[in-house]
């Protein structure tokens, strides 16, 4: 099997091309792309270590050019494409009414929302030719809008909305699309997330108490792409929430303030 995982210098990415190398060792060929030279070298030898052969990318997702370098170099490496996992992405915790310069919510919607849609274009008729699976790492905050996260939740309903319309526009070529929705995950990706200023934030805006461990995050990940899942949502609280939005929106705008910071 052929995976490209993207963002995966650390994070969700890079657990999950550890648990994928565990798992499947020699059969897999990953490719790994990040903008970290020495992070996915550290990454590489160990999914290395379980048998996978890996080939590292460096390179800045936001951009087109350096996407599509990145499926072609898969392509040429290893003849094809059977799963391409879009998780590059960055975090950002701000009031609207707090933001005077829009350019780093243009510089997240590069990051969140375009990456995988120029990655998921550039591999589409490699992904054709095998069959094969389209995972797309979005948020709970790409089903509900949470206060403070108001960029960060549109990047993700974009990429929401994208992936569902592909999704059926590719029944009839046996291409599948999973959708997860991860909630808060122990990672350290909102700390480096932007802030009001559009500078690394350096802390959490959101209450981590009770934070799902990377590891279980990249094990659902994984289970549901082998399984071709439609959508993966990872906690009771978000599966039972995406419901009750329908029917009683208000509590669920007051779940949402809820998950801001909170004193212990």
């Amino acid at each position: 099997m052929i995976v490209i995982i993207t963002g995966a210098s650390d994070g969700i990415g890079a657990e999950l091309a550890r648990q994928w190398a565990l798992r499947s060792g020699a059969a897999l060929r990953l490719v790994l792309a990040g903008r970290s030279e020495d992070k996915l070298a550290r990454v590489a030898a160990q999914c290395q270590a379980h048998g996978a052969t890996v080939l590292t990318q460096m390179g800045d997702l936001s951009r087109e050019a350096d996407c599509q370098a990145l499926v072609s170099a898969a392509a040429h490496r290893f003849g094809g494409i059977d799963v391409l996992v879009n998780n590059a992405g960055m975090s950002a915790h701000a009031r609207f009414d707090e933001v005077k310069d829009l350019r780093w919510y243009e510089a997240l919607m590069r990051t969140n929302f375009w990456s995988s849609v120029y990655c998921t274009q550039a591999a589409l008729p490699h992904l054709k030719a095998s069959q094969g699976r389209i995972v797309a790492v979005s948020s709970l905050a790409g089903l509900v809008g949470v206060p403070g996260r108001t960029a960060y939740s549109a990047s993700k309903f974009a990429m929401t909305g994208f992936f569902e319309a592909l999704r059926t526009e590719l029944t009839d070529v046996s291409v599948s699309v999973t959708l997860a929705y991860p909630g808060v995950v122990a990672t350290r990706i909102r700390h480096r997330g932007f802030n009001a200023q559009g500078q690394a934030a350096g802390q959490s805006g959101l209450d981590e108490r009770g934070a799902m461990s990377v590891e279980r995050c990249a094990q659902l990940i994984l289970d549901g792409t082998l399984r071709r899942r439609r959508d993966i949502v990872m906690s009771a609280k978000g599966r039972i929430g995406r419901w009750i939005k329908l029917i009683a929106p208000a509590w669920i705008d007051r779940m949402a303030i809820q998950a801001l910071n909170k004193k212990p």
